[in-house]
């Protein structure tokens, strides 16, 4: 496993990190096995990932939960766990305000069953509490030593340049996958030249780096993938082409594509981690290997041709 320091702290983390929105996400996926998903994380932790991702409105805390099942089975410094908070299922609304973070952090704590979390994200900005007042709570949190990195996730570069105002900020968490560059213009630059972990989601494209899935795919009703534009018909069957392209890529490493995608992350400067989700214990243990893959100039360059065509 490869290993890097969270930005402004001390804290090491597996470049490969353990996304587990489908731990628990009973509002997110559709018939989720809650003991499967409780393996998934037992794979990670028991394969060299120390860096689990969740969030307190996955499964409407739910996650966090079965988590803190888990997490009780190992030494409190076997893993580093971040979790987000600002967005109150409750009321379907986002909220940043100071009292709200409060709140909602205790109660992922007493959900994680912990004393402290090693990262804490705002998920998402309110647009209407200013970004400076929810960091200085965050920052407040940070002295009573209830967190120890702030970060925030899902936000402009604006809104970054904000939150970072009194440079606090360890971690950035963004959609970033080879079908989804944006970042690439400014968030990521601004990232690497003022000390800030980028944590990549998303890193499979949500499933279609993945390498399985064929143009006849039918998303579950309730799967929240339907609303995501790759998913898109005339989209997705673009993407499922750069896909094939990709495949052969792979097969001159020796891998897959969704190995050859997430190696291609690591190697994007500012990346520190990448935190694919999964399902399955078996889907860990395919995607461990990733964080040992080294791709030569060469080969970046015909990766980033293929992926020129991205629609």
């Amino acid at each position: 496993m490869r290993f890097s320091t969270l930005k402004k702290t001390d804290i090491e983390i597996s470049a490969l990190g353990l996304g587990t929105n489908a731990v628990g996400g009973h509002n997110l996926f559709e018939g989720l096995s809650e003991e499967d998903g409780k393996d998934f994380v037992r794979a990670g932790l028991d394969h060299g990932i120390t860096f689990i991702d969740t969030a307190d409105v996955y499964g409407k805390g739910r996650s966090e939960e079965l988590l803190g099942e888990v997490l009780k089975e190992y030494d409190r410094n076997q893993y580093v766990i971040a979790t987000k908070g600002g967005s109150d299922w409750r009321t379907g609304t986002r909220n940043n305000s100071p009292e709200y973070l409060r709140s909602a952090l205790e109660d992922s704590l007493k959900r994680l069953q912990l004393d402290y979390v090693d990262l804490y994200y705002i998920h998402w900005p309110d647009e209407k509490t200013p970004i400076r007042e929810a960091i200085a709570e965050l920052s407040r949190l940070k002295q009573e030593g209830k967190i120890k990195a702030i970060g925030v996730s899902n936000v402009s570069l604006e809104q970054l340049r904000e939150a970072n105002s009194s440079l606090e900020i360890s971690a950035v968490q963004l959609e970033y996958h080879m079908l989804d560059r944006r970042i690439e213009k400014d968030i990521l630059p601004y990232c690497v030249q003022n000390n800030i972990s980028v944590v990549a989601y998303g890193p499979l494209a949500f499933g279609i780096l993945g390498g399985n899935y064929t143009k006849d795919l039918q998303l579950e009703e309730g799967d929240w993938r339907n609303r995501v534009p790759l998913f898109q018909k005339g989209i997705f069957e673009k993407n499922l082409d750069i896909v094939e392209k990709l495949k052969k890529v792979a097969d001159k490493k020796g891998t897959d594509v969704s190995n050859l995608a997430l190696a291609w992350l690591l190697e994007q400067p500012g990346v520190d981690a990448v935190i694919p989700g999964g399902k399955k214990s078996e889907q860990v243990l395919s995607n461990v290997a990733a964080a040992e893959i080294r791709l030569e100039a060469e080969l970046m360059d015909e990766i980033n041709e293929i992926l020129s065509t991205a629609p």
